[in-house]
């Protein structure tokens, strides 16, 4: 049985059929293309399918593991993939800063964790580092030992900071 739901991603509105038992990861990834979001585990352990959700309703967006999300549970939901954190041509300041860390290795993880970095510097500007590991805490890497990560995403609220002065 499909369901029509309404989803808007990275800022496009689309009315999709969706079968009932079809994830949100996989509706992004075999429906509309975004191959940026990783299907690692299926069971919400690792983060590689991390993207940002505004739910119906809700007054800020979300980071939420899509493999966890029937599809038809999105229905109405704003969301925001990897391909939607850069905006005209222009990467995130995130994304710069991995890039400049070197935090990247195989670079599978990195979508899920970028999106739930970005979720956290939205709510906190400034985060400790603890506040940063606690929100990787959903996120597995297994090459890079999070320190290049952990240091990117701290250069990035020093961007931010420098440029809300």
């Amino acid at each position: 049985m499909n369901h029509d739901i309404h989803l808007i991603v990275n800022g496009e509105a689309y009315l999709l059929s969706v079968p009932a038992h079809h994830t949100l990861l996989q509706v992004l990834r075999e429906q509309l293309v975004l191959t940026g979001t990783k299907n690692g585990c299926e069971a919400g352990e690792c983060g590689a399918c991390a993207v940002l959700v505004k739910w119906p309703g809700a007054d800020h967006a979300e980071p939420v593991n899509s493999c966890m999300v029937l599809a038809p549970e999105a229905d109405g939901a704003e969301i925001v993939t990897i391909e939607g954190l850069a905006h005209d041509e222009q990467l995130d300041p995130l994304q710069e800063a991995f890039i400049t860390t070197g935090a990247t290795q195989c670079g599978f993880c990195t979508p899920g964790i970028l999106v739930n970095a970005r979720a956290l510097l939205d709510r906190t500007p400034d985060p400790s580092e603890t506040e940063i590991r606690e929100a990787l805490v959903g996120n597995l890497c297994r090459c890079t030992g999070y320190v290049r990560i952990i240091d990117a995403i701290e250069m990035a609220a020093r961007a931010g900071r420098e440029v809300a002065r």
